[in-house]
C-alpha cells in the first residue's frame, strides 16, 4: 500500500479536535502528504450566539462565524507544524460538519480522512449518530478515528 497524500482532519477548537489535528500532522509528516486542515461554522447574529451559549455551556463545539473558525484554523495549523507537516492548507467552510468534511475530502482527492472520537460512546451519539460515527460510514476514504477523550 502507497503512503497517504491528502490527509483531511477536522476541527472544531476543542481539546478532543486538536489531539486529533496533531495524529493527522504526524501521519501527514511521516507520509510526505499534505494535510488539509478543515472547520465547519455556522453563520450567527450575535444575540443567537449568546442564547445558543446559554443553552448548550461545554456541551457542545459548534464553530459559529467565520472569525472563530479561522482562529481556530491558525491555531490548528501551528499545532500542525509543530506536530512535522510540512504541507498544510485550512478550509473553512459553513456547514454541517460531516457534509463538510465529506465535500473537502472530494475537493481535495484525499485519501485519508482524521477525526477524533468525541461524542462515539456517548449515549447521544449513539441514539442520533456522532460526527466520528457518520463519516467512517459515509466518507468513501479511509478514515482515523484518534481516542482523544
Amino acid at each position: 500500500m502507497s503512503a497517504y497524500q491528502t490527509v483531511v482532519v477536522g476541527t472544531d477548537g476543542s481539546d478532543s479536535s486538536f489531539a486529533a489535528v496533531d495524529r493527522a500532522a504526524a501521519v501527514a509528516g511521516d507520509a510526505g502528504a499534505t494535510l488539509v486542515i478543515a472547520c465547519a461554522y455556522y453563520p450567527a447574529a450575535k444575540q443567537d450566539v449568546e442564547k445558543a451559549q446559554d443553552v448548550l455551556r461545554e456541551e457542545a463545539y459548534q464553530v459559529v462565524g467565520s472569525a472563530p473558525a479561522e482562529d481556530t484554523l491558525l491555531s490548528a495549523r501551528d499545532r500542525a507544524t509543530k506536530a512535522g507537516a510540512a504541507k498544510i492548507e485550512t478550509v473553512a467552510m459553513v456547514g454541517e460538519p460531516v457534509e463538510m468534511l465529506r465535500k473537502v475530502v472530494a475537493q481535495h482527492s484525499a485519501d485519508l480522512l482524521v477525526v477524533g472520537n468525541r461524542g462515539l460512546n456517548t449515549l447521544a451519539g449513539r441514539i442520533l449518530g456522532s460526527v466520528p460515527s457518520e463519516v467512517a460510514r459515509k466518507s468513501g476514504v479511509d478514515v482515523l478515528i484518534v481516542h482523544t477523550t
